[in-house]
């Protein structure tokens, strides 16, 4: 039997899904990929460039943090909020076991270097963070 191959795999159920969730989102990092698309619910791998497009091009906010020096990225990752994700963020001030928006969380990880999509308020060092982007 032929495996198919990654890019065969239909995202789209899980990106439709992110899109009616709160704080739904694709964070991409020196680990792969997660698509978080409800709450507790996630779907990772190491195939970037077609959930990437897929995600941009449907609206969903991705956080590329690939950029990121690793120290930077440790530091968010590890005492960071974490996005909330269909549930309502915590009130500031936010710490390591806290939860923020995904607008809070992208631009602690925009200033830090990382490209964000699809949350038009976020500018990334490259340029406004927009849909029409190319990844």
């Amino acid at each position: 039997m032929t495996r198919p191959s990654p890019t065969s795999f239909n995202y789209r159920p899980y990106i439709d899904s992110a899109l009616r969730t709160p704080g739904g989102h694709l964070s991409i990092g020196r680990g792969g990929f997660t698509l978080h698309y409800g709450e507790g619910a996630r779907l990772s791998d190491y195939e970037l460039q077609t959930v990437k497009a897929e995600c941009i091009a449907a609206g969903l906010p991705v956080i590329d943090s690939l950029a990121v020096p690793f120290d930077a990225a440790l530091h968010l990752a590890v005492a960071g909020p974490m996005i909330a994700v269909g549930r309502d963020p915590d009130p500031a001030p936010w710490h390591a076991l806290s939860f923020a928006s995904v607008s809070a969380v992208a631009a602690a990880y925009a200033a830090a270097g990382a490209e964000v999509w699809n949350l038009p308020e976020i500018a990334t060092p490259s340029g406004p963070a927009t849909a029409g982007r190319a990844p």
